[in-house]
């Protein structure tokens, strides 16, 4: 992998936090932050729950890109709430 790459993927995944983080500000969707307390409650650290929720969000993200479809809130919510099993995990 190249440093270019590098630099995109650490972009990539910062922009993703940070939409995390303002999904909780937010409140909304109203999972995030009933999500961040369970996890929070169960022992993860903070950054170790954002990089969870911005992997659920990525995965969402692609799943619109490759179908050719409009972001499937209610999808995101249950896989929020399924954390810290992350989708496509059995």
């Amino acid at each position: 992998m190249s440093e270019h790459d590098d630099n995109d993927e650490a972009f990539a995944e910062e922009t993703l936090i940070q939409a995390i983080e303002n999904q909780l500000e937010a409140d909304n969707p109203p999972a995030a932050k009933a999500v961040y307390n369970k996890l929070t409650l169960v022992g993860y650290e903070r950054e170790e729950i954002l990089e969870l929720m911005a992997l659920v969000l990525a995965y969402e993200i692609d799943a619109m890109l490759r179908d050719d479809r409009p972001f499937d809130g209610i999808w995101y919510e249950q896989a929020l709430r399924a954390l810290p099993q992350l989708p496509g995990e059995e």
